[in-house]
């Protein structure tokens, strides 16, 4: 075991001792998850800023979830045949609400999945901002489109778009509240019902937005909600939904899609990643450690986009790695209800022990600790400091599987091809991260790295807040994805409709065979034409 200045700098602020609720969160708890559709033997919910419990969710048996969908069904074929414009409104309302009612909502976030306030807005924000953005795109990406047809003027060709019926969402805990909506706003624009599987630990984020959703003019029973464990509840949706969305795991994903395939419906996966951040040799340094203190750290580690490997150029590795290190130790961890916290806590026990396991497992072999690696109950019962190491081999748990926790482990590279094959030395494909000085070098590399989703100069928000484009994981990290255009017409089946008029597109039967020559040789003709003038 090797260790250096291990947690030293530190620091504790908000409320360390977890202080209790707001007062009127009990209550609000209570009437929340009212709308969960279950008849089940209740759960208990706990958060971890306490380890205190939140809430008692009713669990959504086979019966539960028979009637979520079969009232989800009958309401989402209402809904399909409202023009799109009264879709968008209930979206630009629900935008307002969440705004103007944050605050319980970043009370709940923080309730739920421990994070620091200051990352709990980022969940807030997005959600407004995949409100407007589908609310101003949706009638124009929903519209029939004419399409080039088999013959100029003589084929009018149209693209029509429809509802895929009834969209089954399982979202997880680490972002309750993004996640949830950046898969359930689209589908629920482009006309079609949701029945929604919250992780079992954030129910009340999610019920809070569908709450704001109803006040926003969202019929009750297009967004349904039901509660369980995932091995229980999820193969239940999968069974008896349109289409699926999930995001989890890589392992569970796989399940998800091979059950989805033996009903042949359409999947859209978000899952695991081992995300690159590279250092190039002509970075400005301050820049480069702000970057990565980002990168790696918001909402403790527990991001899907999170980076948990940076590779540093030779020439710039040993100050970079001082001035990241010194910089880590000064991050200030709380669980209070205020801004001031630059972490927060881990989500819960199992992944305390995850994370807890994979620095013990890389310093055992050698790794070399030069800040963090500790567990914080004097801050909250499943704080863990920032970790920063060395000399993490192949071997070591932490090389290549997800820890998901703000453990970081930092290598040397010599050249940019170097660089770019550690990069892309993992079965996973979501996030990567290039720093350089130079804006178009940057790209160049970017450009090479496998990965659906690769910022420049930015850890992940330049992705991830550019809401025009896709955002989805290659390999490992997932199928299909979230924003832009592809992320509202995933919710659609697609139908073309073409209508022939003068020149057959084929010969008549029971015609003389020089008539059929003839017809060979005018359509032959015909293509020669079209490749002369471009087209």
């Amino acid at each position: 075991m090797t260790a250096s200045t291990a947690s030293a700098g530190t620091e504790i602020t908000g409320n360390p001792a977890g202080g209790g609720l707001p007062p009127a969160l009990p209550a609000r708890a209570a009437d929340l998850v009212t709308q969960v559709r279950g008849t089940g033997t209740p759960f208990t919910a706990r958060s971890p800023l306490t380890d205190e419990p939140t809430a008692r969710v009713p669990s959504s048996g086979p019966d539960d979830i028979d009637a979520a969908f079969a009232d989800a069904a009958e309401a989402q074929r209402t809904w399909a045949a409202l023009p799109v414009a009264r879709r968008a409104a209930v979206l630009l309302r629900l935008h307002d609400l969440v705004l103007d009612r944050q605050a319980e909502g970043l009370d709940l976030i923080q309730l739920e999945s421990g994070k620091a306030r200051r990352h709990a807005v980022e969940e807030v924000l997005d959600v407004a901002i995949n409100a407007r953005y589908y609310a101003r795109t949706a009638a124009k990406l929903l519209r029939p489109r004419r399409r080039a047809g088999a013959l100029p003027i003589l084929t009018r060709t149209r693209e029509l778009r429809f509802p895929v019926g009834v969209v089954g969402v399982v979202s997880p805990w680490n972002y309750p509240l993004s996640l949830a909506a950046a898969e359930v706003l689209p589908a629920l624009v482009a006309g079609n019902a949701v029945v929604h599987r919250p992780d079992p630990a954030t129910m009340l984020t999610a019920l809070w937005v569908r709450d704001l959703a109803l006040a926003a003019g969202l019929p009750p029973a297009l967004w349904q909600v039901v509660a369980g464990a995932g091995a229980e509840v999820g193969p239940l949706l999968v069974a008896r939904a349109d289409m699926i969305c999930f995001t989890g795991s890589t392992r569970v994903g796989r399940e998800v899609a091979a059950q989805a395939a033996r009903r042949l419906i359409p999947t859209s996966l978000e899952l695991g990643g081992k995300n690159p951040l590279l250092v190039l040799d002509d970075v400005d340094l301050d820049r480069a450690v702000e970057a990565a203190i980002r990168a790696c750290f918001a909402s403790a580690g527990q991001l899907c986009v999170s980076i948990e490997r940076i590779y540093v150029a030779d020439r710039l590795h040993d100050e970079f790695l001082r001035r990241f290190v010194a910089r880590t130790g000064t991050l200030r961890l709380g669980i209070g209800g205020d801004f001031d916290a630059d972490l927060g806590s881990l989500a819960s026990a199992r992944q305390l022990d995850t994370v807890t396991a994979h620095v013990a497992d890389a310093v055992t072999q050698g790794a070399t600790l030069h800040t963090g690696g500790r567990h914080r109950p004097d801050v909250g019962p499943y704080v863990f400091e920032p970790t920063v190491l060395t000399g993490v081999t192949p071997g070591m748990r932490m090389y290549a599987e997800e820890t998901f926790g703000p453990v970081v482990g930092v290598y040397r590279f010599s050249t940019d091809d170097e660089a770019v094959a550690l990069a892309n030395d993992t079965t996973y494909g979501l996030n990567a991260s290039v720093l350089s000085g130079s804006g178009a070098r940057g790209e160049t590399v970017a450009a090479r790295i496998d990965a659906g989703a690769v910022n420049v100069d930015d850890g992940y928000s330049a992705v991830w807040g550019s809401i025009d484009a896709p955002m989805g994981g290659w390999k490992d990290s997932g199928l299909g994805g979230r924003h832009g255009a592809d992320g509202l017409l995933r919710f659609t089946r697609v139908k073309t409709v073409a209508r022939q008029r003068g020149l057959d597109l084929a010969p008549p039967y029971h015609r003389p065979g020089d008539q059929t020559a003839a017809w060979a040789r005018r359509m032959t003709l015909a293509l020669r034409l079209l490749r002369r003038t471009g087209r």
